[in-house]
């Protein structure tokens, strides 16, 4: 993983070695940290994008007036909230008069089935003929078709009563209203969407890694393992939102060379918000006992990275080492120090090897002093 480095130049690179003599007695403040040794998480880094977990267009499903909205837009709404209601009158008038047909073909039918079964009677009888009862039998199951379309009719007309109510169908947060009361709405018209309501709880981090990634990242999950996922929105001094690892995708991006992964946090405080890009860390493990310094300590010169180390006797000298992963504001170091040992974390710009330095809790108060 490649770790970022302020680059400077090493002091002293081309110096006699009585170069530390140029200082004399002067002294200069640094602030330092120790070497440690502790388990540091394996991390892989990214940039990713919060997507909700869900997004509905709000539609009408009938055409009316808009009499009423019952939210404010930006609102948190829940499953089954009153959102609109569109002029239910028109669609009443409809219901009413599909149930007035439904009456008046049930009476019909009811003289036609009577009518059937007394030409049945007299044809068993013999009196009756054969073409009256099968006329009689043939005009009462138009009337028993004619009721069921009416049936069909006022359970229609009823329905569309019901979409002069609009409700929410998820819980999420709704966005820009863009119809109010008064206006007109067509059923079915993806070109006038009311609102768009975005379910934030829970909600989505995607994020994409390199494809040279991907073999660790199946090697994590291979024993059932859960990776977790830590996002942070940039410039924020929050605690990460955490997560955990649900979708790797099933192909990579021939065109970046990258494969899409994303996360699913709980996101009760609402701390990650649709479209915005945060700063994704992907744990895969540990690196047990590792060596760590802060990241401030790393300096870069001609022969690679390299720290200064304060010995016992205050002075500064400067160390070259090899580096592994960084997380946290953390590096670790391969190789080139020792648990224990104390390098400079600030200051290191007025250094060179040999310098005599006198450690300060700060430099912002030492005036001309400050690195």
């Amino acid at each position: 993983m490649a770790v970022g480095l302020a680059l400077s130049i090493l002091p002293g690179c081309h110096r006699e070695s009585g170069a530390g003599a140029d200082y004399g007695h002067q002294t200069f403040p640094v602030l330092v940290a120790k070497v440690e040794r502790k388990n540091v998480p394996n991390e892989l880094r990214a940039i990713g994008t919060v997507d909700p977990y869900s997004t509905v267009a709000i539609e009408a499903r009938v055409d009316g007036k808009l009499l009423a909205v019952h939210f404010r837009q930006g609102d948190e709404v829940h499953e089954g909230q009153l959102l609109f209601t569109i002029d239910p009158k028109p669609l009443d008038a409809a219901l009413a008069s599909a149930e007035a047909d439904l009456q008046r073909d049930r009476a019909q039918m009811a003289q036609a089935e009577t009518d059937e079964r007394r030409f049945a009677f007299l044809l068993e009888q013999g009196v009756g003929s054969r073409e009256q009862s099968d006329q009689a039998h043939a005009t009462a199951a138009e009337g028993r078709a004619t009721v069921a379309a009416d049936e069909a009719a006022v359970e229609t007309a009823r329905i569309n009563l019901g979409y002069t109510s609009i409700y929410s169908p998820i819980e999420g947060r709704t966005g820009d209203l863009k119809l109010h009361p008064g206006n007109l709405v067509k059923a079915n018209d993806s070109s006038t969407e009311m609102v768009v309501i975005n379910q934030t709880k829970p909600i989505y981090v995607n994020f994409s890694l390199p494809e040279d990634e991907l073999p660790s990242v199946r090697e994590a999950i291979s024993d059932g393992h859960q990776l977790t996922v830590a996002a942070t929105p940039p410039n924020q001094n929050a605690s990460p939102s955490q997560g955990r690892l649900v979708f790797i995708d099933n192909s990579v991006n021939s065109q970046t060379g990258t494969i899409t992964l994303k996360g699913l946090f709980t996101n009760e405080e609402e701390q990650l918000w649709p479209g915005e890009f945060v700063n994704v860390a992907l744990t895969l493990g540990e690196h047990p006992d590792a060596l760590v310094v802060p990241m401030q300590a790393i300096q870069t010169g001609q022969d690679g990275p390299y720290v200064y180390v304060v010995d016992a006797s205050n002075a500064a000298q400067a160390r070259n080492v090899t580096l592994g992963d960084s997380t946290g504001g953390e590096v670790i170091v391969l190789s080139g120090l020792h648990p224990g040992e104390t390098v400079v974390t600030d200051g290191q710009l007025r250094l060179m090897p040999g310098a005599t330095v006198r450690v300060r809790q700060s430099l912002v108060a030492q005036g001309g002093a400050a690195s």
